[in-house]
């Protein structure tokens, strides 16, 4: 039977995601402690556990089909790989850091300057494209003790919550790109696979409509139906079921999280009561 082999990180926050998000499709995964190798026990996949900055080339040379991955690290090492589907967690920024004392102006401040990263590629073709030179230091690993040690004047790094360079007596001065975990897929994925591929991408889409979506009931007085109805969004248009209270009417509908409450807020000022918010497992359309 053909199946389709996917990469996911082999530990930390994006393991997580990934193997959560895998979870709310209905794939289960049966793997042990410190595996680098699993199988679904109800879908046609295996998963390799590796490290993140191997996956760039493991799709390129056909050794996993698709993989779960920062877009950050395909655009340090994989800008030949296809991004098929943005999954919306891990989300991080890159961005340039410097000693809390540096006074810093614009991006023009770093000429000359030597910059400590991880992501050499991404750091010379952003700085390039502002026409500013520098000197590459390329570090595995914790690059924010370098300014301390008088190894090199910045950094760039991967920032999340920034308390990481706040430690460090750091700031970040230049966001040079967002990223977020992204299904990307190998040149080489064979057309049996790239149909498994099409049945995930569907069960994959469905979860994160659901993640983003609130499903709302409500009572509404029927003179003021129409106002309520002209606030709400919906898949297609609010469902309206009359209660057997006479005058009131029971409307359902989908709120994206986003606009939740200033949505909310408008309803209840249109005279919406009762107002009951689920979560929504899965949104197939």
């Amino acid at each position: 039977m053909t199946r389709i082999r996917i990469a996911i990180q082999k530990s930390g926050r994006l393991n997580e995601d990934s193997l959560q998000i895998l979870k709310d499709c209905g794939i289960s995964i049966d793997n042990g402690k410190d595996q680098l190798k699993a199988s679904s026990r109800n879908f046609p996949m295996e998963v390799f556990y590796l490290r993140n900055g191997d996956i760039p080339q493991y799709l390129r040379d056909g050794v996993v089909d698709i993989a779960i991955i920062g877009e950050n690290v395909l655009i340090e090492k994989g800008t030949d790989i296809t991004i098929v589907e943005k999954l919306g967690f891990s989300k991080c920024k890159v961005s340039l850091a410097v000693p809390k004392s540096f006074k810093y102006n614009s991006v023009k401040d770093f000429e000359g300057k030597r910059i400590a990263t991880s992501y050499p590629n991404t750091v010379k073709n952003y700085l390039a494209r502002k026409g500013v030179n520098v000197d590459l230091h390329i570090i595995s690993g914790s690059v924010e003790i370098a300014p301390n040690i008088g190894l090199a004047d910045g950094i760039c790094d991967i920032v999340s919550s920034g308390s990481t360079l706040f430690r460090n007596n750091l700031k970040e001065v230049e966001v040079m790109l967002k990223s977020e975990a992204v299904l990307a897929v190998s040149p080489s994925i064979s057309e049996e696979q790239k149909a498994i591929l099409r049945k995930l991408k569907f069960r994959i889409q469905s979860v994160l409509r659901a993640r983003q979506s609130k499903y709302v009931l409500l009572n509404a007085p029927n003179d003021k139906l129409n106002e309520i109805l002209a606030l709400l969004p919906g898949m297609r248009s609010p469902t309206v079921l009359p209660l057997a209270d006479k005058g009131w009417s029971s409307v359902h509908t989908v709120i994206n999280k986003d606009t939740f409450w200033e949505v909310i807020d408008e309803l209840k000022q249109a005279g919406a009561e009762g107002i009951l918010v689920c979560p929504i497992e899965k949104m197939v359309l």
